[in-house]
């Protein structure tokens, strides 16, 4: 039984942790605030939950908004409730992180909102618990990363696997040995070979790779672990 005589106002605020990846640093895209208070501070995007959503419907609309994607991988990293993380008014707010293609995103967006892509390592502070926000996203993605293939949603449809290792050496800000990457994604067999060949860096080129979804339900059935 419910007690509604003691009721109080409070907001539900919905913040995103955008990453993308350049090809070779993990980035994250963060907003100029436009208002009161911290006006002209680094911020992550999000905006407040209507009434006719669920939460995941919110995070959705906002994602479009300031990417102009639709589609995007997105997972709920938690919420916070702290009683003064929004000194304006008592705001509990649910964040959640998302992979994007940088190639794919609006530059139009960028400019209309202030955006900018900064490394992970190298970004801003930013106003209340983002900072605090991002560091749980940021184990959360490390996490599932080690296994799930997650990491592709960063990735153009066709790279190398110079850009794969690339790729996950800046989500877990380490270098690994290059014989035994590669050794432990063919192991895995969830990659298609491709005939094609990035010719961008070397006369002789590196072959593409393709993520194969059918190769890695067979992996995921199996339980095996992308445990690079």
């Amino acid at each position: 039984m419910y007690d509604h005589t003691d009721k109080e106002r409070l907001l539900l605020a919905v913040d995103c942790i955008i990453f993308g990846f350049d090809g070779e640093k993990l980035k994250i895209l963060l907003i100029k605030r436009g208002f009161e208070p911290e006006r002209g501070k680094w911020s992550l995007v999000g905006g407040f939950l209507h009434k006719s959503e669920v939460l995941h419907d919110a995070a959705t609309r906002i994602l479009n908004r300031y990417t102009g994607l639709d589609d995007i991988y997105m997972e709920q990293v938690g919420t916070f409730s702290d009683i003064d993380r929004d000194p304006e008014e008592r705001t509990v707010s649910t964040a959640y992180y998302a992979l994007i293609n940088i190639k794919n995103h609006s530059q139009k967006l960028n400019r209309q909102f202030s955006a900018q892509w900064f490394s992970v390592e190298e970004a801003p502070p930013l106003i209340f618990d983002h900072d605090k926000m991002v560091r749980h996203a940021l184990k959360r993605l490390r996490t599932k990363a080690e296994t799930e293939p997650i990491g592709f949603e960063l990735l153009p449809e066709k790279f190398t696997m110079r850009q794969l290792q690339n790729l996950y050496e800046a989500i877990w800000n380490v270098s690994l040995d290059k014989r035994n990457f590669i050794s432990k994604v063919r192991s895995l067999d969830i990659l298609e070979k491709l005939d094609e060949k990035d010719k961008t860096s070397s006369r002789k080129g590196s072959f593409l790779y393709r993520f194969d979804a059918e190769k890695y339900k067979t992996v995921e059935r199996n339980r095996s672990s992308l445990n690079l």
